[in-house]
């Protein structure tokens, strides 16, 4: 459970995202994918030879790493400066206003820059010899910090970063990075943060999930009769975050652990709907005041089963509700933060993401939304679910103020 599960006035303000993903890098774009169910998965056997699969691949054109130092060289920080060019203008006016401010960063992620010291040990076991480039810290969990608050520090140097760190706590990080700065702000750590996180493809989670037998053949289906796993997917997701009025709140969280098995989720799913209860009594909120509730959904056959018996008992009146990973994949540790910038995107614009694939009758019935959304859809109020390995549940509810 959070720490501050009673309603508060803590102010949380999430302003526009930054995104790069499957969908595009900049927001009217993705607005207009995500709106319009539009696949961004593309088929390729890059990190499964000989068995093609479908990949929430980002195609964006990303920065050149080549002269920036070795420990900073991958493409998950590639994914995440690309993300970071695009909040530069948001930075840059908080900072107009609030010269002296003590900046936080925390992010998310799961793989880092495995992939290229996969590639490292590759030649290593051909040739005998590590790549002149190579450095071991490139793929530690906390390079993603370490790159941003270099990146900052070259690109403002004025600007006071006091803290820097990354979780990683598989498919919640980025989600737990939300809520981390929810509560660096609450305590005084801090005057504005950049939360979110970022995670790329490489072998270790395609073929880790394949042997799990987790990965699909064909493009994932969540909550579908014939699902059958996952497509796995990449990008980075940041938000400058402020305890400010207005705008869009993160009003309230959930955080849960099952402790039932290191990869299954809990079959009753009541770490989930306890995450979900959390998250909207923080908020001051009621399962009936929600507009659009974010899945988990990863079309695997346990987790959606799972959270499916979660959100009929959360919301017993119904609630629309969908998965975006039919569109982008499962980003891993970028999830949580990407789909609540979808949440983010679908209060902008009142409307609901669609929900492409029909319902399985054998599971608890829910409210997905699989017609295009219409434009006179009121969402104010969204909740987003993410759950990991482990038992590792989160919920976040996001409103819409101003």
């Amino acid at each position: 459970m959070p720490l501050d599960v009673t309603p508060t006035q803590t102010f949380c303000r999430l302003h526009a995202p930054a995104l790069v993903c499957p969908l595009g890098d900049d927001l009217e774009t993705i607005a207009s994918r995500l709106f319009s169910g539009t696949r961004g998965l593309v088929l390729s056997d890059e990190h499964s030879p000989g068995r093609p699969l479908w990949l929430g691949a980002v195609t964006s054109l990303l920065p050149d790493d080549s002269d920036w130092p070795a420990r900073h060289r991958s493409r998950n920080n590639r994914l995440l400066d690309a993300a970071f060019e695009r909040l530069i203008p948001l930075l840059d006016a908080y900072l107009e206003t609030h010269p002296q401010a003590r900046l936080g960063i925390v992010l998310g992620t799961s793989t880092s820059g495995i992939g290229e010291t996969e590639r490292a040990v590759a030649q290593r076991a051909e040739t005998g010899l590590w790549p002149d480039d190579f450095h071991y810290a490139r793929h530690e969990i906390g390079a993603p910090s370490d790159f941003l608050a270099w990146r900052i520090a070259n690109a403002r140097p004025n600007v006071t970063v006091v803290t820097a760190y990354t979780l990683s706590t598989a498919c919640t990080s980025s989600a737990k990075a939300l809520t981390s700065a929810r509560r660096m702000l609450k305590a005084g750590l801090c005057d504005v943060v950049i939360a979110g996180g970022a995670d790329s493809l490489c072998g270790l989670t395609v073929n880790g999930f394949s042997a799990l037998e987790a990965v699909s053949n064909q493009p994932c289906q969540p909550f579908a009769e014939q699902r059958d796993g996952i497509n796995l997917g990449e990008g980075a997701a940041l938000f400058l975050v402020s305890g400010e009025p207005g705008g869009i709140q993160l009003s309230g969280y959930g955080e849960t652990s099952d402790a039932h098995h290191i990869s299954a989720p809990r079959p009753d799913g009541e770490g989930a709907l306890n995450a979900m209860q959390a998250a909207l009594e923080m908020a001051g909120l009621t399962a009936a005041d929600i507009d659009y509730l974010n899945l988990h959904g990863t079309a695997t056959r346990q987790n959606d089963a799972m959270e499916s018996r979660a959100v009929s008992q959360a919301f017993p009146a119904g609630v629309a509700c969908g998965s975006t990973k039919s569109l982008t994949g499962h980003t891993l540790g970028a999830c949580g933060a990407l789909e609540a910038a979808f949440c983010w995107l679908a209060m902008q614009h009142d409307r609901c993401p669609p929900h492409l694939d029909a319902a399985d009758p054998t599971l608890p019935q829910l409210a997905l939304c699989q017609a295009l959304p219409s434009a006179h859809t009121r969402v104010r109020r969204t909740l987003s679910n993410a759950f990991a390995f482990g038992g590792n549940n989160i919920s976040l509810v996001m409103e819409r103020t101003s």
